[in-house]
């Protein structure tokens, strides 16, 4: 090969592989942005479910609460009917 068909093949090699290097960056922004909205979909969806849990924790208490109240009262209504059994 002569010294001015090697370089000839060396630029259409460098044009070829500069096409490759672009192409191949922009699929990897490409990427980058697709990774980008994913992220911030999860993150998204991450605060939505923290607060949902969190709803769910006092909801939770609320019921635990509510639920002790029900148990005294039933625990009450047993011990006057004790009494009232007892008395008659």
């Amino acid at each position: 090969m002569t010294v001015t068909r090697y370089r000839h093949y060396i630029e259409c090699m460098s044009d070829k592989n500069d096409k490759s290097f672009s192409q191949e960056l922009q699929r990897l922004e490409r990427r980058l942005d697709e990774l980008v909205v994913i992220t911030n979909q999860i993150k998204d969806e991450n605060r939505s479910l923290k607060q949902r849990q969190d709803a769910l924790i006092g909801e939770r208490a609320t019921l635990l609460q509510k639920n002790e109240q029900v148990r005294s009262r039933v625990a009450a209504m047993i011990g006057r009917l004790k009494t009232m059994e007892h008395g008659s």
